[in-house]
């Protein structure tokens, strides 16, 4: 009976804890800061405001946009699903939070809500490894990224570095402005900017709409692989530099760190990327053309979009070859540098090796040795007998070496004489017919 009421307890304990589980729970999080939020609401005439993560829906003609930053690192895929649900639960339904953070290319509708995602299966430390996520409704958009995407927020207008008057540093001047109320941009600043292809966030153009917000999202997107992809080919032109001014310790370098085969998996991962959008992006339009809250020039927009995504996809080919003609460039070196080193070895080799046979075989501990003075008759023969069996020994080493050739000769010879034989036999018994059958002689030549 106590057994019995044990576990009538236990059935009562796992049910309050499946009831608190179900529950909904309003302002706790279980990781506090693990994760950015960001949340804007649109009013549908060309502004917005920073609003508070609710993750209500607007109203009219205004919409929200709340966006989820994962934090780049080497936590499991799982991790980051606890982090939607710390966020984004409730509303949202486990289905929604696995439709948005797990891998792979996706496209479809998920209660009710347009979702897709480009989400690459790579490691989550690298920068190589890209994931988006959208879930659109008609008055609302949650985005979901991995690690920062740029321009793919706002901020307020006539904050942009790129409507600076800019100035070049000088080093008698300290930091910050110089005369004329010029901005001065230091050298690594301005690396950073030449390897981006847009603007600032506060120059995006504020949407109107939720379809230009979707707009919005896969353009920043696109942009961020076109940066890594100008990045990777600056990267290349100074290492193909490098290599033209560079000596041997430069490329000895190269070939243990393995450089290039690094850079061409992490061009792997891009393409799977690119291949993922190329994969997302058309079926995403495809579902957008039958909205009705969906505007033609946003189509339109879209259709530009996969066409750049595209030739950006032939861009990281060119620049995967450009990778494995380096690389192939590198190994033909080392083998050009081991090829050296086993001539110099065969060199020494030819030098020592005749001293090392004189030294063999006048070192041998048999008897008999010439100019030794071993004039016993029971050891005179030694060294003569021992000369005999090396002889010997070198004669069956040739022969197991030269017999597969003279094999091979030996067959081709005898095939031959056989096909001469065999035509020489049909020649006589075809003249033997042809004189029984009582043919007349005609100097060799037959009727036909």
């Amino acid at each position: 009976m106590e057994l019995v009421h044990d576990h009538g307890e236990n059935e009562e304990l796992d049910a309050e804890a499946a009831f608190n589980l179900r529950e909904p729970r309003q302002g706790q999080t279980r990781f506090p800061g693990a994760v950015r939020q960001k949340a804007y609401t649109f009013d549908g005439l060309g502004s917005y405001f920073n609003k508070e993560w609710d993750l209500k829906e607007g109203s009219g003609r205004e919409f929200c946009w709340y966006h989820v930053e994962l934090p780049r690192g080497n936590q499991k895929l799982s991790l980051s699903a606890q982090y939607l649900i710390d966020v984004l639960c409730p509303p949202l339904k486990l289905q929604d939070i696995l439709s948005l953070v797990s891998n792979g290319p996706f496209c479809g509708h998920v209660d009710g809500a347009l979702v897709f995602r480009v989400n690459s299966p790579g490691p989550a430390s690298s920068n190589f490894t890209l994931r988006i996520a959208a879930r659109v409704t008609e008055n609302s958009v949650i985005t979901v990224s991995l690690g920062r995407v740029p321009r793919l927020g706002f901020s307020p207008s006539g904050q942009s570095l790129l409507s600076e008057i800019p100035s070049v540093e000088s080093p008698s001047v300290g930091r910050g402005d110089q005369g004329g109320g010029a901005i001065v941009i230091r050298e690594h600043v301005l690396e950073f900017l030449l390897t981006m292809n847009h603007s600032e966030e506060a120059d995006n153009p504020v949407p109107k709409t939720v379809s230009n917000l979707l707009v919005h999202v896969i353009d920043t997107h696109i942009d961020h692989l076109q940066d890594i992809v100008t990045k990777l080919e600056m990267e290349l032109d100074a290492v193909e530099i490098e290599l033209d001014k560079g000596g041997f310790s430069l490329k000895k370098q190269m070939l243990d760190e393995r450089r290039f085969p690094k850079m061409h998996l992490n061009l792997q991962r891009l393409l799977q990327v690119i291949a993922h959008g190329e994969q997302v992006f058309p079926r995403v339009k495809e579902k957008c053309c039958t909205k009705n809250w969906v505007a033609n020039e946003d189509i339109i927009a879209l259709e530009e979009l996969i066409g750049r995504l595209r030739r950006l996809k032939e861009n990281v080919g060119f620049i995967a070859n450009r990778v494995t003609a380096i690389q192939a460039g590198l190994d033909s070196w080392q083998a050009e540098q081991i090829n050296k080193k086993l001539y110099y070895l065969s060199f020494l080799s030819i030098i020592f090796l005749p001293l090392s046979i004189v030294t063999g075989v006048f070192g041998m501990n048999v008897g008999g040795v010439p100019w030794t003075g071993q004039q016993d008759p029971t050891i005179k023969d030694g060294f003569r007998n021992v000369m005999l069996l090396c002889v010997a020994v070198l004669v069956l080493v040739l022969l197991c070496f030269i017999f597969p050739a003279l094999y091979a000769r030996v067959v081709a010879w005898r095939k031959r004489r056989a096909l001469q034989r065999s035509w020489s036999l049909n020649r006589k018994s075809f003249l033997s017919r042809t004189k029984a059958s009582g043919f007349p002689d005609r100097s060799g030549y037959l009727r036909i």
